[in-house]
């Protein structure tokens, strides 16, 4: 699934241990979401949205 997620972390100047703390995450899950690598469950999705007040449909495309 596509995602704006490195986008969005850079803009706040966030890393991925940060955002992977916000979320209650590793790093490699962060990693691996943002590679395309892993596609997040909807509950960890609606948390990364969470963290960037953005909807789920701003952060992820189908």
């Amino acid at each position: 699934m596509k995602n704006h997620l490195r986008e969005l972390r850079a803009r706040l100047r966030m890393t991925q241990d940060e955002l992977a703390a916000k979320c209650g995450v590793s790093r490699q899950t962060v990693n691996a979401i943002e590679t395309e690598k892993y596609d997040p469950s909807l509950p960890l999705a609606f948390k990364l949205a969470g963290v960037f007040k953005k909807k789920i449909e701003d952060v992820f495309e189908p």
